[in-house]
């Protein structure tokens, strides 16, 4: 058929399809796959030659890795070696081994169960970077950590198809082996040096005398001759554009290259996922429907599994890791490659090949339904937990800023209301604002820790601030805020125990009062009165306890840091205690004495 009769086939099904998908909200690539398949050798068969049509698409991946690599300045690229090598690197190994069991106990050899599981570990860089990129997702942490695991992905290609040669049953494999990874590491230092030493002159002399079209074909050069340089010792094309890009990420020509090679960008990779479309085995697909099917869902459900317990181990937040996790559960197009070159060294069988390819062909395929359905699904599940945003507080400040309002808050809140004392109530948890509010209570939901929302607050006009938050680290953030930022303001605080009265002590906040002090001193003065102390006896020994107490807490403030000296401290304030009230209550010869739990009546 020729040339021009097939891009019209081309052009048209997209034209038509593309859109189509767009309206649905599936999503470009899927509308792109979709037409592949439609018009490839297993649907209308209007186009045939799927191999020649793939290996021109090729140049779309080739282009996107250069624009990516554009984006990426050495300097960031190197602020990105943890995740790169860290999640990255756990990606690959994890997977990898996993997937390699499983296909050791379907019966595959060692070596081709090796293969085999490092290839499906892979994702596809096209794909994900096209979908990332169609949501504006680029930017934000899931967009960034899958980029790094992709680019650690890409980079794995070269110790992969090394390892090839020595996995396969031929002459001489080590050398071939060791071969490869040294052309590969030439090939990475040719293109370090050619980008410094030869394309930015080069560049600076097509921009000054040769035109605009002139400086476009030598952009195209820059980037296809990177790629034909991996080539040609067997490697990933789309890894010399990305260095390359990389590499003049820092030039003056950034911009200008990235204008000229985006639209050629986007044809071609919607021209490569055509082909992968086209590329799709549906008539095995046909004649082993579940197995294919089954396999490719089992593939993207055990990678999406194990890459989201890996970033969650790294610390990444639920959503973050949910997102990356659906995003590279699919098959990548650098599997077609490694398995291409593994059945021609022997070792896959073609049929293994065959049913390898159209797994990870169909796993493309369903990635950007899985795109849409988790997007859908994570969207009603953040509307369920995401917290709302803090509100914004309007009109004059009040003298008084309560920041926490529990138990301890809320008694606080009815005491100042009632004596006509207008205040600012500031509460971190939306569960506790919902609900107080279902009874009238004017509070504002908000991070008292903030400083934003204390000058919201007018914290700089305020005459106190109370400090009754349950948490003690936020507790504490809060005070430290306040002391820094307001220290006209006066702090009235709420210990939750004798260190977080230390803490604020070592604030300089004076006015502290433990939280369950007063209303432990009240049961105990009813225990005393119910074990046969008279009421003037009881009250005494009660005052007599919260002044020691009180006094006992000042020396072993001076002493806090020290725990040997503070342990020392209490024992002897134990005994002291007992001492001094055995000899007062002994002094008062009208009033029974009680010692160590014996009681006489008053």
């Amino acid at each position: 058929m020729p040339l021009l009769e097939q891009a019209a086939i081309f052009l048209a099904t997209a034209v038509v399809l593309v859109p189509l998908f767009r309206r649905l909200k599936l999503g470009a690539v899927l509308g792109y796959l979709a037409a592949g398949a439609l018009i490839g050798p297993w649907g209308l068969r209007l186009i045939g030659d799927v191999e020649t049509t793939l290996a021109f698409a090729e140049l779309g991946v080739v282009l996107l890795l250069f624009l990516v690599g554009l984006e990426l300045e050495p300097s960031r690229l190197w602020a990105l070696r943890r995740p790169v090598f860290g999640l990255g690197g756990a990606q690959v190994v994890v997977t990898g081994l996993v997937l390699a069991l499983l296909a050791s106990w379907t019966g595959l050899a060692w070596q081709a169960a090796l293969i085999a599981g490092l290839g499906l570990a892979m994702s596809s860089t096209a794909l994900v970077l096209s979908s990332l990129a169609e949501r504006e997702a680029l930017d934000t942490p899931h967009g960034r950590n899958a980029f790094a695991i992709l680019l650690f992905q890409d980079l794995a290609v070269i110790p992969l198809l090394a390892l090839l040669p020595l996995l396969a049953d031929v002459a001489g494999p080590g050398a071939g082996g060791w071969g490869m990874a040294a052309k590969g590491m030439a090939a990475i230092a040719a293109v370090v040096v050619a980008s410094r030493l030869v394309v930015r002159p080069v560049l600076k002399v097509v921009a000054r005398y040769g035109g605009q079209e002139v400086f476009t074909a030598a952009a195209l050069l820059v980037v296809i001759g990177a790629a034909l340089l991996m080539e040609a010792i067997g490697l990933s094309m789309s890894l010399g554009a990305f260095l390359a890009g990389v590499l003049l990420a820092d030039s003056e020509f950034r911009h200008e290259l990235e204008a000229d090679v985006a639209p050629f960008k986007g044809l071609l990779l919607g021209l490569f996922f055509i082909a992968v479309g086209m590329s799709a085995n549906l008539a095995l697909l046909a004649q082993r429907p579940l197995t294919v099917l089954g396999l490719a869902v089992g593939l993207m459900t055990i990678k999406a599994l194990l890459l989201g317990v890996i970033m969650r181990l790294s610390g990444s937040p639920a959503e973050t890791s949910q997102r990356v996790a659906v995003s590279l559960a699919q098959g990548g197009e650098f599997a077609f490659v490694l398995f291409a070159a593994a059945g021609g060294l022997g070792v896959f069988t073609p049929e293994t090949s065959q049913l390898l390819v159209l797994v990870v062909t169909i796993s493309m395929l369903l990635a950007p339904l899985s795109f849409t359905l988790h997007e859908r699904l994570l969207e009603r599940w953040l509307e369920r937990t995401r917290e709302p945003e803090f509100d914004t507080i309007d009109g004059p400040g009040n003298p008084v800023i309560i920041a926490g309002y529990g138990r301890f808050g809320q008694i606080v809140s009815r005491v100042l209301r009632m004596g006509a004392i207008p205040f600012t109530v500031l509460e971190a948890s939306y569960q506790q604002v919902d609900f107080v509010r279902k009874f009238g209570s004017k509070v504002y939901y908000g991070d008292a820790s903030r400083l934003d929302l204390l000058n919201a607050a007018r914290a700089g006009q305020a005459k106190l601030f109370i400090l009754a938050i349950d948490d003690v680290e936020a507790s504490m953030r809060a005070a430290n805020v306040v002391r820094k930022h307001f220290p006209q303001l006066r702090i009235l605080a709420r210990a939750r125990n004798r260190v977080h009265y230390f803490r604020l002590r070592d604030l300089g906040i004076q006015v502290i009062e433990r939280e369950t002090f007063q209303s432990s001193l009240e049961i105990a003065h009813q225990a005393l009165l119910q074990s046969g102390f008279g009421r003037d006896a009881a009250e005494r020994a009660i005052r007599f306890f919260e002044r020691h107490d009180r006094q006992q807490l000042d020396a072993q403030y001076a002493v806090h840091q020290d725990e040997e000296q503070l342990i020392q401290t209490s024992m002897q304030a134990a005994a002291q205690l007992q001492e001094l009230f055995e000899a007062d209550a002994a002094s008062r010869r009208d009033e029974p004495v009680h010692v160590a739990g014996a009681a006489r009546g008053a």
